[in-house]
């Protein structure tokens, strides 16, 4: 061999060991742990920095108040109980009809033919009242124009007259009836049919509820 050659040029020349071989780099990780992934870039969300490619997202409109959901939650609760008195109004009417056919000598007078005629049409005047409540309810819920404030007013106001018109004709009818004396309390139970009307009237004729009507941006 000669003096300056490479020791590696002859098989036969003993090197020192290296390292031993530890194999090919890592590509998962230890077991028992979770691979680690990057978050992934936002797309156009609000809020996230990078805007959509439709532009970026238009402010949010002014909420709707409190005093006017609630008026029309009260219209809607108010139906329910219209139409639960008015069925029981229309049944009534109808017992009436019916005695009258078997014992017109007793039910069978003008009074009482007049008074399940008067029965009829207040069930009948009853049930268009829910419906103007239920039409009202949504309208406030959906919209800010004046007529929908007006369907609310209107909605509310009928009901108020219906009450007063029953805690009346109820007292009247209890004090023709011999022997009769509980009038305040048939008075009472008409009015709070009322109750919900007149707090639903408030709350739209009055501060934030007719503010939100009378506002100029109106959609």
């Amino acid at each position: 061999m000669n003096p300056g050659s490479s020791p590696w040029a002859d098989p036969a020349t003993q090197t020192q060991p290296g390292s031993p071989y530890l194999g090919p780099p890592p590509t998962a990780p230890p077991h028992g742990y979770a691979p680690q992934y990057a978050a992934p870039a936002p797309y156009g969300y609000p809020g996230y920095g990078y805007p959509g490619p439709w532009g970026p997202v238009p402010p949010r409109g002014p909420r709707r108040p409190g005093p006017v959901i609630t008026s029309a939650v009260l219209s809607f609760v108010q139906a329910g109980v219209v139409l639960i008195a008015s069925l029981y109004v229309w049944f009534f009417a109808s017992v009436i009809d019916v005695l009258a056919e078997d014992n017109p000598a007793v039910f069978g007078s003008s009074r009482m033919e007049s008074l399940a005629t008067e029965v009829t049409v207040l069930a009948i005047v009853q049930l268009v009242s829910v419906v103007l409540l239920i039409v009202a309810g949504i309208r406030v819920l959906s919209s800010r124009t004046h007529a929908a404030w007006l369907l609310a007013v209107a909605a509310h106001g009928v009901q108020i007259v219906l009450a007063v018109y029953w805690a009346v004709r109820l007292v009247t009818l209890v004090n023709e009836a011999p022997g009769a004396d509980s009038t305040g309390a048939l008075a009472a139970v008409a009015m709070l049919f009322a109750a919900a009307p007149v707090v639903g009237l408030g709350l739209v004729l009055g501060g934030s509820g007719r503010r939100w009507f009378e506002s100029p941006h109106r959609p």
